[in-house]
């Protein structure tokens, strides 16, 4: 009987091997996957100093002290765009590399990592049982986008973005930064470039997938990159397809012995694709909540799980859907752009929003409304 089964070891994961076994280091905690460590993520690569702290809070650190931070971001639509460095810097760090040192962090807190792919789930009231014969007390499900867990716990999945990415020569004139181009049509549709900061960039386009429209073809998404970021695709390689499962509104996990964290809990921050901050987060918490209820003998750490997730993202979850839905409108978007422009403070609420746990403050939302006309300091 292990404590607790995580199914998948990227960094929701392995973040909840961390979150059980620093509360807990006496837990049996299995890691179980797919692949083979280290092993390649279709991802756009940016990781934000908030996924630090939080790994700093379990006693992980120095994960990427040899890798360059990127300083500077910029957002363009057609002519209008903002440049600018931002108050703290971020890291673009391929995911054989990041998700390699995360999950040996959770092999050194006590983890055990086992190469499987999981089936299916039999749960009951006091115990899961994983394939039909790995015992579990608890289970968290942090296996991605196409997620077994939650197709058996019933979760049905909800809007998704289809994205490619792949790795292609910084060119000069986007060293250094992260550039994210929204393209002419519906939003979301956005091109990337981030600069790895060794000669490389990871570059992609995504837009999020409509009933009423034909699935974009892979020729299609490099030729969006394309246009909107010319010669992105120049000298590129490891091309890769994804989808991206994007947070709604709200978000309520359920009571019992199995949580969903990550992507495989639909949590992509609709307005930039992030996903590592809220599967690094979730996964913790989820990892914590687990050791909570084996300390009080209970079979249900949803619930504890649901209380600690609701306390740190709920508001923002809410604020990244109003944010997403009124950018859909190229006016509007246009507005916040050019007020990140003009105004320092609009442009770092917009970084915290979209990369991390930030929330629409009163001077954003003019900024959105006014294109920065008027908007200032708060």
């Amino acid at each position: 009987m292990w404590d607790l089964v995580v199914v998948g070891a990227g960094p929701a994961g392995a973040s909840a091997a961390l979150g059980a076994l620093v509360a807990d280091p006496s837990l049996a905690v299995l890691l179980l996957d797919r692949h083979d460590f280290p092993r390649d993520k279709a991802c756009g690569d940016g990781i934000a100093p908030h996924v630090l702290d939080l790994l700093a809070g379990v006693g992980v650190t120095g994960l990427l002290d040899d890798w360059t931070p990127v300083r500077r971001f910029a957002l363009t639509r057609g002519d209008v765009g903002v440049d600018r460095e931002m108050a703290r810097a971020n890291w673009v760090v391929p995911r054989t590399v990041f998700d390699q040192r995360l999950v040996e962090a959770a092999q050194s807190a006590g983890a055990r990592l086992v190469r499987r792919r999981v089936r299916g789930l039999e749960i009951d009231q006091r115990s899961v049982l994983v394939d039909g014969e790995l015992h579990a007390r608890f289970v968290v499900g942090a296996d991605g986008a196409h997620s077994v867990v939650r197709r058996d716990l019933g979760v049905k999945p909800g809007p998704a973005a289809l994205a490619i990415r792949g790795y292609a020569p910084t060119p000069a004139a986007r060293a250094a930064s992260q550039v994210i181009a929204y393209g002419p049509g519906r939003q979301p549709s956005y091109a990337w470039s981030f600069d790895r900061g060794d000669g490389w960039s990871n570059v992609g386009y995504g837009e999020q997938l409509a009933s009423d429209r034909p699935r974009p073809t892979r020729a299609e998404l490099l030729a969006h990159l394309d246009a909107l970021l010319p010669g992105a695709t120049d000298g590129g390689e490891s091309w890769w397809g994804h989808h991206l499962p994007l947070s709604g509104w709200s978000w309520r996990p359920e009571a019992g012995p199995v949580m969903l964290a990550g992507d495989a809990a639909g949590l992509i921050n609709p307005m930039t694709g992030e996903g590592i901050y809220y599967a690094v987060a979730t996964g913790l918490l989820a990892g914590r909540a687990v050791a909570d209820a084996l300390r009080a003998g209970s079979s249900d750490a949803g619930t504890p799980y649901r209380r600690r997730t609701t306390h740190l993202l709920a508001r923002h979850l809410r604020h990244t859907a109003l944010t997403a839905q009124l950018t859909r409108s190229g006016r509007v978007l246009d507005a916040g752009i050019r007020a990140a422009a003009g105004d320092q403070g609009i442009f770092d609420d917009l970084v915290e929003i979209g990369l991390a746990d930030g929330l629409i403050t009163p001077r954003l939302l003019r900024g959105l409304v006014s294109g920065g006309r008027g908007a200032g300091p708060e």
